[in-house]
């Protein structure tokens, strides 16, 4: 008989690079809150005003809030980590050579940054 030791369950939170694999798999559960709390506002918005009024009023709540913030936080880590690892997953080359790692990366995180401050300007200009 092979003797196994014993696993403790929280294994993952010993390393860094685990615990940031596992944080950012459980990243998903936000993501599908976010389409959960869309698809909850795009049906109040189809029912009328009232409807969209009693959302308004639910998602000020505290309770939703805190899930809205701390969702917003495992999003952000999502991206983060996954621009981070695009460099392992893409091999640009240009005239022949390997795009450095660090600028692929960059890359991302520069459209993403862009695209941001595009979005923010339309929301602040149309609203």
């Amino acid at each position: 008989m092979t003797y196994r030791q014993p696993v403790s369950l929280l294994w993952w939170t010993r390393r860094r690079s685990y615990l940031l694999f596992v944080l950012r798999e459980l990243s998903s559960i936000a993501v599908a809150w976010f389409v959960v709390h869309f698809l909850l506002l795009v049906t109040a918005v189809h029912r009328g005003t009232a409807a969209y009024r009693e959302f308004l009023g639910w998602s000020a709540s505290p309770l939703i809030l805190l899930v809205n913030l701390v969702a917003l936080a495992f999003v952000v880590l999502h991206a983060v980590t996954w621009f981070s690892l695009a460099p392992k997953a893409i091999v640009v080359r240009m005239q022949g050579q390997q795009v450095p790692p660090h600028m692929i990366a960059a890359g991302h995180f520069g459209a993403w940054i862009a695209i941001s401050a595009v979005v923010a300007f339309v929301l602040v200009v149309m609203l």
